[in-house]
């Protein structure tokens, strides 16, 4: 497209092997907040707990790199912290700019902790 900036790749997204991991406590991340998750491998995520839901995204956004999980949170909605792109939470779509979608992650809670299947 004409006019938009190119995406940069995500060196840091987790390769998909079909694991769970555990990233903590349901108690750990409160309503509203988000976090970075560290994978043993370098990899990063982003959790978020909206109203209660836990969701896990990649930790990048497309446009200048920037991690997600230092944004702003409205709702379901995350605002990038360095040149305000959006992006929701639970389907991985940008609101900015048309296919610059991002990988979100199947977030599972078990006897109180949070797991990310990856």
């Amino acid at each position: 497209m004409k006019g938009l900036e190119r995406r940069l790749i995500n060196f840091k997204k987790p390769e998909r092997k079909g694991r769970l991991i555990t990233v903590g406590r349901v108690e750990d991340l409160p309503e509203g907040r988000s976090a970075t998750v560290e994978l043993n491998d370098g990899a990063e995520l982003a959790i978020y707990n909206v109203g209660g839901r836990f969701y896990a995204i990649e930790n990048f956004c497309p446009h200048k790199g920037a991690p997600l999980a230092d944004g702003f949170l409205h709702g379901r909605i995350v605002e990038c912290c360095l040149h305000g792109w959006r992006f929701d939470v639970g389907t991985g779509q940008c609101l900015t700019r048309p296919g610059c979608d991002i990988e979100t992650y199947e977030v599972i809670i078990e006897d109180g902790l949070i797991k990310i299947k990856v």
